[in-house]
């Protein structure tokens, strides 16, 4: 049977998941800075602006806990993450799989792709809840956990449809529909705050930092909400995307720059979209509650429209897009390290309905900050053992790559520190009242700590048993 035009396109796609990405597939600056810019300009922008108001961060705390965390991430991209994807050239599951083994990667692979699919699934979500505004769609308030209706689940559908099929075609796909997008839901953002600013009181510019502290971050917290302090700012800032920085899951999206240094061009998506897009939401959010009379209700789309008519609910929805789609590509390659042969295309349609139905469950938007502080944390430990076995594993006179030197299909250093980590930062929450956004820091370096231990022991205890490693 014939192929059709758009399934050649699609086999035609081909993204190196098993081999370097070769120098004339190299991409420039403006790749990356479009696609950060455009994946943390994004829906999700929407739903963590104003949970930081509903958690009563106050205007100081908001203000300079971002600016100081949005700065650690940048680092975390250009020092960590961006220099061993541009020596390497390898995916994050690839280089993975060398490391620790396949059957462990396996299992990676699946947690990962799960977790992706999930946050995905929140942006869609936010995107559907301004698709449903024509039909006067009923809208989830904080306390849903359950789809609340079928035209939610209808909007829900369309939106993740649209989104998968972009993903399908790869990453250049993806990257030319960030560049577009990008620079244009900045300005809406941007636009819809100073526009409803007189409405909160704001009338000069000399009247904004009052307002601020209050009518917007007054902080106070809404019913049945905890209390966020400076720290909190802060550590969120810095790791909410801890998988992709420190974890390394950028691996893959970075191995295509041409220099280490394109890391740098985070700081698009950190300072327009975790500064500016949160702060901006987060006043809509303050108007809306305002004139709500502190309702429930948590709906990014009409919240986006009450402010800026269509330009502000087409916003919503293209910005829960542009960063869906990276989000699902992501994902498609996780799966695709476990069987190589199934084509990305297909992965990614796979990858796409599982995101789907998840986004039908409001529950991913109203716990986004504690889902994304999990999620960072899972995957972190892998990040820890990647960075020290491409630096630090070789000069302690130890190998790297030991899963595919070997032989074996589970390296149990890797395995120990993963497990190792997860169970003290466990302990940490449960026993020890440390929150879930505060344990990645000392979850890295135990994550670090436990690797080379282990790694030393089974090495060296193979090296006497007359193992070749």
């Amino acid at each position: 049977m014939e192929k059709s035009k758009f399934q050649k396109k699609l086999e035609a796609v081909v993204e190196y998941e098993r081999t370097p990405v070769p120098e004339k597939k190299l991409k420039g600056w403006s790749s990356f800075i479009g696609m950060y810019a455009g994946e943390h300009t994004a829906g999700t922008e929407f739903v963590i602006g104003p949970l930081f108001v509903a958690h009563g961060v106050s205007a100081f705390d908001l203000v300079f806990g971002l600016l100081i965390g949005n700065f650690l991430a940048v680092l975390s991209w250009v020092f960590l993450c961006s220099p061993i994807a541009t020596k390497s050239r390898l995916t994050l599951y690839y280089m993975l799989e060398k490391i620790a083994g396949a059957k462990l990667t396996l299992v990676y692979n699946l947690v990962n792709a799960l977790m992706f699919c999930f946050l995905a699934g929140s942006m869609i979500a936010v995107s559907a809840t301004a698709v449903g505004i024509p039909f006067d769609m009923i809208m989830p308030s904080l306390n849903d956990w359950l789809p609340n209706s079928l035209g939610w689940v209808i909007a829900v559908f369309a939106v993740g449809a649209v989104t998968t099929i972009i993903a399908m075609f790869g990453y250049d796909q993806v990257s030319k529909f960030a560049n577009l997008a990008a620079p244009w839901m900045i300005l809406v953002f941007i636009a819809a705050a100073v526009a409803v600013l007189p409405q909160l009181g704001v009338t000069s510019f000399s009247d904004f930092w009052q307002v601020a502290k209050d009518k917007i971050w007054t902080g106070t917290p809404l019913a049945g909400q905890s209390k966020f302090t400076f720290w909190h700012v802060m550590f969120f800032g810095w790791f909410v995307n801890m998988a992709m920085h420190i974890g390394m899951a950028d691996l893959s999206i970075l191995r295509y720059a041409k220099k280490w240094y394109y890391g740098i061009s985070s700081g698009a998506g950190m300072y327009m979209g975790h500064y500016i897009a949160w702060m901006a939401s987060g006043i809509l959010y303050a108007l809306f509650l305002n004139e709500s009379g502190g309702s429930m209700e948590f709906a990014p789309g009409p919240i986006a429209f009450r402010a800026a008519g269509i330009a502000g609910a087409l916003c919503v929805i293209i910005a829960g897009w542009t960063t869906a789609n990276p989000t699902i590509y992501r994902a498609g390659l996780a799966l695709q390290a476990i069987k190589p042969k199934w084509k990305t295309w297909k992965v990614t349609m796979v990858v796409g309905t599982v995101t789907t139905i998840a986004a039908a469950f409001p529950a991913l938007v109203m716990r986004l900050l504690e889902f994304v502080a999990l999620y960072g944390l899972i995957l972190m430990p892998m990040g820890a053992v990647i960075l020290m076995d491409f630096y630090i594993i070789p000069r302690m006179g130890l190998k790297s790559n030991y899963a595919e030197s070997s032989g074996k299909n589970i390296n149990i250093a890797v395995a120990v520190s993963w497990v190792v980590t997860l169970l003290v930062s466990f302990l940490l929450n449960r026993y020890y009242g440390v929150e879930i956004f505060f344990l990645g820091l000392p979850g890295w370096f135990i994550a670090a700590l436990s690797y080379l231990i282990v790694s030393r022991f089974i090495q060296k205890k193979s090296i006497e048993k007359g193992v070749a490693v």
